[in-house]
């Protein structure tokens, strides 16, 4: 028989700023964070604009030195001890062995892109071997487990933006078999001139407005933070008299291996993932869809062509909006940052809204969510879809006794 597996702690940093409170009152709100950016000279770039987490501060108690630490890091660490600490778990988890699950496209890539220049200024036999070591994409989920003294397991994936979505799914699989009684699951990428420069080749970033599904859409925003849940067995939890959230009922993912960047059109592999979950919950009733929702031609297009193949004539009526015209795209963390904005609906019974949309695609014939709307919202599916054919999909749904 398998194990329920339930939400006992969140913890969420983005453009919006930090904290699930002020995530989920400017995500309701439909306020943009999009702003120009600060971090690195953007003024040669056709684009100028991303979603910064601006307003954090590193300046945490850290057990490690906090100096020695990247700024991923920081992002990572911040925000599981704020899932922590909404779990009820003060620090440490003692003797209780747990899984550390996390997912990022980037890893270290700011450090990559530090030894990168440094080397060019002074000489790579000059330029400082740590930031090679930083730039791995395990190094800071390592740092994560030193700095809480956790005992059990970590497990990394990258697989582009899928891969946060991925980390929970592995999290609730291994929770839901018994492997774990509880597991800290998420993801995390930061913003760094290189991954900038790379999606301004491509011509993936939008000049205008990132506007999912809408006619005029013309491209993506980039936008960094990290997602961190806490999954945990449903008896676990009961015994240490802890709130529960929110339960995560189906996971479901697949690859199609199509193209580096494009997606496949038909969206027949990414249905897969979605039906996949659908079956892992039990095929309930959805009530709102978090999509992928990336403000691309073809990314838009072939969603929309999945949920058809996936829900049928139901996809033109259950609501359907994209956070990321608001935060922008956090890559490997956009998976769990949605994942926690789907719980919060199902918390707040209420959904976000799809800023920025005006003019309807008739090739993305959607119910989308224009205004934030009250709701009773019971069960959500959040997708992600990744650069090179990965898919994934997670069903979330509200916490009732007996189900």
């Amino acid at each position: 028989m398998k194990r329920r597996v339930v939400v006992t702690g969140i913890g969420i940093l983005t453009a919006h700023g930090s904290g699930k409170e002020t995530n989920w009152t400017k995500s309701i709100s439909g306020e943009s964070s999009i702003h120009e950016i600060t971090s690195f000279d953007s003024s040669k770039y056709r684009v100028r604009y991303a979603g910064e987490a601006r307003n954090f501060s590193a300046a945490t108690l850290y057990k490690l030195h906090c100096k020695r630490l990247d700024r991923a890091s920081h992002l990572l660490i911040h925000t599981t001890r704020e899932a922590l600490s909404d779990a009820q778990i003060i620090e440490r988890t003692g003797d209780v062995p747990v899984l550390v699950s996390i997912g990022t496209t980037l890893g270290g890539m700011l450090s990559g892109e530090s030894f990168h220049k440094e080397g060019l200024k002074k000489g790579l036999d000059r330029a400082r071997l740590s930031l090679v070591s930083d730039y791995l994409a395990h190094c800071q989920a390592i740092n994560l487990f030193k700095e809480f003294e956790f005992k059990g397991d970590f497990i990394v994936f990258s697989d582009a933006c899928t891969s946060s979505a991925n980390a929970i799914g592995h999290a609730f699989n291994s929770v839901r078999q018994g492997r774990y009684d509880i597991a800290i699951c998420g993801g995390y990428d930061t913003i760094s001139e290189f991954t900038f420069a790379g999606f301004s080749s491509l011509m993936a970033l939008t000049p205008h407005l990132c506007r999912p599904f809408d006619k005029n859409r013309d491209g993506l925003v980039l936008g960094e933070g990290a997602g961190i849940l806490i999954l945990e067995e449903l008896e676990h939890a009961v015994k240490r008299n802890v709130r529960v959230l929110g339960e995560m009922v189906g996971y479901g993912e697949s690859t199609d291996a199509y193209h580096m960047t494009s997606p496949e059109p038909l969206g027949e592999i990414a249905s897969f993932a979605i039906t996949k979950a659908l079956t892992d919950a039990g095929n309930p009733p959805i009530d709102y869809i978090n999509a992928h929702g990336t403000g691309t031609k073809y990314n838009d297009t072939m969603e929309t062509n999945a949920l058809r193949i996936a829900f049928g004539e139901r996809a033109k009526e259950i609501p359907v909006s994209s956070i990321k015209p608001m935060i922008g795209h956090l890559l490997g963390g956009s998976g769990a940052v949605e994942a926690i904005i789907s719980l919060l609906s199902i918390m707040h019974k209420a959904l976000p809204p799809n800023i920025n949309y005006e003019t309807p695609d008739p090739e993305c014939g959607l119910n989308i969510i224009v205004e934030a709307a009250a709701q009773d919202v019971k069960t959500v599916i959040s997708n992600s879809f990744g650069f090179g054919g990965s898919n994934a999909s997670i069903i979330l749904r509200d916490f009732q006794w007996g189900k």
